[in-house]
Order: structure tokens, then C-alpha cells, then sequence
């Protein structure tokens, strides 16, 4: 009886070990940390072939696409527009891309050719979080009667 309860035992914690390895690498394998462009370009060679989330605004007049393909070349700029870092990505563009308020993520790897070569680009829009400006009046949102809901 004692030798069947510790194979239970045994095979219970073999199991739950498995699980928590899995879990761990399934853990590791998502995470991705943000970068800034001027933070990547100062990684300079320690950031080759490191997979990598690039955050920065899309250079105005930047974006190139090859005709007949889906290869996209752009340039990121951090926020204060000192640094820019040239991007590609081999694939569709989201269709917020060439909004000027959003902010672009590019996740990939950093090539010793100086270009950041994206695997999947991602588009925040953080204009409809920001606050109208003062000058801007907010919409009435007022039932008939004068009422508020």
C-alpha cells in the first residue's frame, strides 16, 4: 500500500514539475521588453540578433514600399526626434500607420547593418486616451429635457 501511494506521489510531483517548466518557458518566450529608439542604438553590437520591441514615431516622409511586394522600409524617431533608426518589415502595414498621432512598436532584431529588421509591427493610438485641450469644448451627451444619463 505504502509503495503505491509513493509512485502516486512520486509521479504527481514529476507531473507538476513539468507543468511548472512549461509553464516557465512558455513565461520566458513572451516576454519582450520595450525599447527606446536612442536605448537600442546605444546597445550598439550587444543588440545584434536579440529579439527586441523598438517604441518610436514614424519618421514624416519616411516610408518606402518595393512595388509589387510587401517589403516596407521607415525610419523611427524617439521622442524628441534626436534619434532615428531605419526599419524594415516584410508584410502588411496596419492601417493606422500613417496616423501622425499614433505610436509605432516594432518587435524584431537589431542588424549590424544598422537596420532593425521587424518581424510584426503594432500601432498604439494614444490620441483617443489624450484630453482635449482647453480651448475645445466637450460634446453634450444630454438627454432631451436637459436631463443627464
Amino acid at each position: 500500500m505504502l509503495r503505491r501511494h509513493g509512485r502516486l506521489i512520486i509521479g504527481g510531483g514529476l507531473f507538476l514539475g513539468a507543468l511548472i517548466y512549461f509553464a516557465w518557458l512558455a513565461f520566458q518566450g513572451s516576454t519582450v521588453y520595450y525599447l527606446t529608439v536612442d536605448e537600442i542604438r546605444e546597445q550598439g553590437s550587444a543588440a545584434y540578433g536579440v529579439q527586441n520591441r523598438v517604441s518610436g514615431r514614424l519618421v514624416a516622409e519616411s516610408f518606402e514600399r518595393e512595388p509589387q511586394g510587401t517589403l516596407a522600409s521607415f525610419a523611427l524617431a524617439d521622442e524628441g526626434g534626436q534619434y532615428t533608426l531605419p526599419t524594415q518589415y516584410d508584410g502588411i502595414v496596419p492601417d493606422l500607420f500613417f496616423n501622425e498621432h499614433s505610436e509605432i512598436i516594432a518587435e524584431g532584431s537589431y542588424g549590424p547593418d544598422g537596420v532593425f529588421h521587424a518581424d510584426q509591427v503594432i500601432v498604439k493610438c494614444p490620441s483617443k486616451y489624450a484630453s482635449l485641450p482647453e480651448t475645445e469644448t466637450q460634446p453634450d451627451y444630454s438627454v432631451a429635457g436637459g436631463e443627464t444619463s
